[in-house]
């Protein structure tokens, strides 16, 4: 209790001076707030990022359960920043419980209806097992489950949600992200798509790329990674970790609202993982450690250097159609550059590209492409015809000729930036809550997902 105790003061008082009578009522936490938090064992930035802006119907009151160590100050820190700042600040008080038995202590109190992990992954499947069991709705950062041994566990966790009548999902932030969702939309337009191409396995008809660095800024501030976030037993490979956005784009974009069956319209041809090294002055400014702990010593190579599979490919078959999913993860990107996404999906008439190099800035661009029979000038017709059609839905999207190429130009009040996409993700969860139940095609298309990257995993190795 004395861990306890000290903890509730240390947070209330870094806490207090962001509140205010005014931020509280607009904050919902007035009492009746129909759902309160309880975030476990917050490891990874993401779980602050979930609380990054007010959320309608959460109470104020958030209930964190976690092990003693840096990772939880760390949180704290995020949550008092959100707190403290001019513009928007947020109204969190945060209370705390911190203890070997966290998880324990968490299941037995209770104090919430909603349990948000974000952080070592080693034992994410079993946390998300025993809330289900408890009747807690769950929302989970990706991956869910980082093995193929788990994925069982996994299957199970979803039946147990489903017959307790609480609402297990994860964390998509890159639905949110605006190029993806027009390059989604134009797919769904047939006289400039086409149809989706079958593809194969040396030109599959949709690839996706995501290049990550373990050193970056997250809201303004030079991002400091946990030790065990290199330990791939504990945070996993970037086979399965970065990857399930990618698989889950795909599953998204090209088969919407329809059920993927795993067993039936999943087949993954080929899977390889490599390593990022990392010298120990690396491992020190993106952990601030001077020294590796013991668990990591089973990765090191050439004396200090560090091997880290973060790096993953994905070659599979969905439904018929071949899919490629790629991580690539560097250590800190050149001045001026930032992590990035490549994207294609091949049509019969056309290609829809995003590219996010240095011709685009480091700036996501939506490309259209002539894939078919068409002329250039009828091409052209239709490509801006089918923007027309978006008009209503995303007013002042446009298409424009650059260096002969065809771009979709998207007003800058629709690019939120990944931050604000999680306050997205948790207030459309929110509305599932309310709703009582997910659309019919999530769960198992979650399945899916995790079966992809997981058996992935296992080929790979």
């Amino acid at each position: 209790m004395k861990t306890r105790i000290l903890t509730l003061f240390l947070g209330t008082m870094l806490f207090l001076p962001a509140c205010s009578p005014e931020k509280k009522e607009d904050q919902s936490d007035a009492q009746g707030a129909p759902y309160q938090l309880m975030t476990v064992d917050p490891g990874h930035f993401h779980a602050a990022l979930v609380q990054k802006m007010p959320l309608e119907g959460v109470d104020s009151v958030v209930h964190v359960y976690a092990p003693e160590g840096n990772d939880v100050q760390d949180h704290l820190d995020r949550i008092r920043g959100y707190n403290s700042r001019e513009a928007q600040p947020t109204n969190w008080v945060e209370e705390v419980y911190i203890g070997p038995d966290f998880f324990e202590k968490m299941l037995q109190e209770k104090p919430g209806n909603i349990m948000v992990v974000s952080g070592n992954n080693a034992l994410k499947t079993d946390y998300i097992k025993k809330a289900v069991e408890a009747g807690i709705n769950v929302l989970a950062d990706k991956p869910m489950v980082i093995s193929a041994d788990k994925f069982d566990l996994l299957v199970e966790a979803f039946a147990i949600a489903e017959k307790n009548d609480v609402l297990l999902y994860d964390i998509m932030t890159e639905r949110y992200e605006i190029t993806t969702m027009i390059q989604k939309a134009l797919s769904q337009v047939p006289a400039l798509f086409g149809e989706l191409e079958k593809g194969s396995l040396e030109n599959p008809a949709v690839t996706k790329e995501s290049v990550h660095h373990f050193f970056k800024y997250v809201s303004g501030n030079p991002i400091k990674r946990p030790a065990w976030f290199f330990d791939i037993s504990q945070q996993g490979e970037g086979i399965v970790d970065v990857n399930t956005h990618l698989v889950d784009l795909i599953q998204w974009e090209c088969f919407p609202g329809q059920i993927i069956d795993y067993k039936t319209d999943i087949e993954v041809l080929t899977a390889k993982r490599w390593a990022t090294e990392l010298t120990p002055s690396m491992f020190n400014k993106v952990t601030h450690l001077g020294a590796y702990p013991e668990y990591l010593s089973k990765d090191l190579v050439k004396d200090s250097v560090l091997s880290v599979y973060a790096n993953g490919e994905i070659n599979y078959t969905i439904k018929g159609v071949h899919a490629k999913a790629s991580v690539i993860w560097n250590y800190e990107a050149p001045e001026g550059t930032k992590d990035t996404h490549y994207s294609i999906m091949r049509g019969t008439n056309a290609n829809l590209v995003i590219r996010q190099g240095a011709p685009e800035n480091y700036e996501a661009t939506l490309y259209i492409e002539n894939a078919g029979s068409a002329s250039d000038a009828d091409f052209v017709a239709t490509a801006h015809a089918a923007i027309e059609g978006l008009q209503q839905e995303y007013p002042g999207v446009a298409l424009v000729q650059k260096e002969g190429k065809l771009v979709v130009e998207i007003p800058a009040k629709y690019k939120y930036g990944h931050e604000a996409h999680f306050t997205q993700v948790t207030e459309k969860y929110l509305e599932y809550l309310k709703a009582g139940k997910l659309p019919e095609w999530e769960v198992p298309n979650m399945i899916a997902k995790y079966y992809t990257t997981t058996k992935a995993w296992e080929m790979s190795r």
